[in-house]
């Protein structure tokens, strides 16, 4: 336990954190509390609950030592508590400090706010080994504060008429050096081939090998003709990230000129940026992809940073429409449990509880859109039955290399993934076994389609098989 001391709160010089009321164990959380949960690491030799008490403080309103003016304030009110310290499961010197903030803490509607505060410089403090920030609870009171996604799963489906299934996806491949209209050929043959969007990648912009306009004009040809052929609505999401606000509102508006469906910004333009695009996506009728770089700088480690089931939580009150989320089954970082905690948080009005997926406060979004989670990065229609049984239908599925690879060319590989998508679809709606059966419903469709028989030669036994870095620390106990 902290030390105890005898000291008056107003005693001058410096005090534990814990004694000038940071740690309180007795304080019940009220409805309208913003929770958090951190994963502590404190240095050695510092008491957990004195490190504890001490993110509780540098993340509201404490400094390092007392100050006169706390006495011009309702300091109690004001000041953060943390109510609860556990020990990790299985992670000795790891502790997992749970943290109540008052509602007027934090401007209305402001991410930026919320993340100076809760993450401000309380990540720097010398007395930490490590800090994560594991999960929040944001208050009714707060979520009704934000406009949400711009326009959500089910606007989604309706401005592009697709019900039933996941929609299909690809990023155009490779993702620099591409000419303006050899890029709009790959949107083209992908589109036309049975896709419902392609895409720009994280770090196409505006180069001098290919400049924004020139990018966007003729991928919109692309849809245009794959729309004709197909009598489908299609989309391309164009990157608006660009340097200043003023740049990005010139891309979208272009865009929307050029009738596109969909935009789409990168996670680095910032929270601000992102909360400014997404209210611009409502304004005019176009959905927001949101392209999640630069993500695992903070979001990977398992004891410093911010969790990805945080920023999804964060994403949803910004207001995008699509956010990446992981594939479990693909090239990068997922493990299933906590991906399915990811999904869950971003599509589901309530999400109670669940530490086996990684989720510890119960949220409720009060029908505040959901957000349509991406799976890309590594996948191929050798995997439709996992995909679809791990993220069920309100998931777009990204197929890059997995349909830009096909030795058959994009079209055939575009194809590929529509056929295995339907013949895994159907066999679902049939009430058969994907896991089980899925193999050999795949193997049938391809007995009748020359691209899925290619596709499924070519990456059938591709898998990424790593452990995850991030796995919940609790596994659920097995009922009898």
């Amino acid at each position: 336990m902290a030390e105890q001391t005898e000291r008056d709160r107003w005693d001058p010089g410096v005090q534990s954190y814990a004694s000038m009321g940071y740690y309180a164990p007795d304080y019940v959380p009220g409805d309208t509390d913003v929770l958090a949960v951190f994963r502590v690491t404190p240095q050695p030799g510092v008491d957990p609950i004195e490190a504890a008490a001490a993110v509780a403080g540098e993340s509201s309103t404490a400094t390092w030592t007392v100050v006169w003016t706390d006495r011009l304030t309702a300091h109690s009110k004001y000041q953060a508590k943390c109510y609860r310290v556990d020990e990790v499961p299985g992670r000795p010197g790891e502790y997992f400090a749970y943290i109540a903030y008052d509602l007027d803490l934090f401007e209305e509607g402001s991410i930026t706010n919320l993340t100076s505060s809760v993450i401000g410089n309380v990540f720097g403090f010398k007395p930490l080994l490590a800090l994560r920030l594991e999960d929040m609870r944001i208050p009714v009171a707060y979520v009704k504060t934000f406009q949400g996604p711009a326009h959500g799963t089910v606007m989604e489906r309706e401005y592009l008429n697709k019900y039933g299934r996941p929609l299909l996806g690809a990023t155009v491949k490779p993702k620099l050096g591409l000419s303006a209209r050899n890029y709009g050929r790959v949107i083209y043959e992908a589109c036309k081939g049975g896709l419902d969007f392609t895409k720009d990648d994280e770090n196409i912009n505006s180069q001098p090998f290919m400049r924004w306009r020139d990018r966007y004009l003729f991928a919109m040809e692309g849809v245009n003709r794959a729309m004709a052929e197909t009598g489908e609505i299609k989309g391309h999401y164009l990157n608006v990230t660009a340097a200043t606000m003023e740049d990005m509102y010139e891309r979208a508006e272009f865009a929307k000129e050029l009738g596109s469906v969909v935009i789409m910004i990168d996670l680095t333009v910032g929270y601000t940026a992102m909360q400014s695009m997404a209210k611009w996506a409502r304004r005019n009728g176009v959905l927001l992809h949101l392209h999640r770089a630069g993500h695992s700088t903070f979001t990977r480690q398992k004891t410093h940073g911010v969790s990805f089931r945080v920023l999804a939580k964060w994403c949803r009150l910004i207001g995008v429409d699509h956010l990446h989320a992981g594939t479990v089954v693909g090239k990068l970082e997922g493990d299933p449990a906590t991906t399915r905690g990811f999904y869950d948080t971003l599509r589901e009005n309530h999400i109670p509880a669940n530490p086996g997926n990684g989720i510890f406060f119960d949220q409720d979004w009060a029908s505040l859109p959901g957000v349509m989670p991406v799976a890309s990065g590594g996948i191929h229609a050798g995997q439709m039955h996992q995909l679809l049984d791990l993220f069920g239908d309100d998931v777009i599925l990204q197929f890059g290399g997995g349909t830009i690879g096909h030795p058959l060319g994009i079209a055939a590989g575009a194809e590929a993934n529509r056929v295995a998508l339907e013949a895994v679809v159907k066999a679902r709606n049939e009430g058969r076994d994907l896991l089980k059966e899925g193999p050999d419903v795949l193997r049938t469709a391809a007995s009748t389609n020359r691209s899925l028989e290619v596709a499924l030669s070519t990456w059938g036994d591709v898998t990424f098989d790593y452990t995850s870095t991030d796995a919940p620390d609790a596994v659920p106990t097995a009922s009898i």
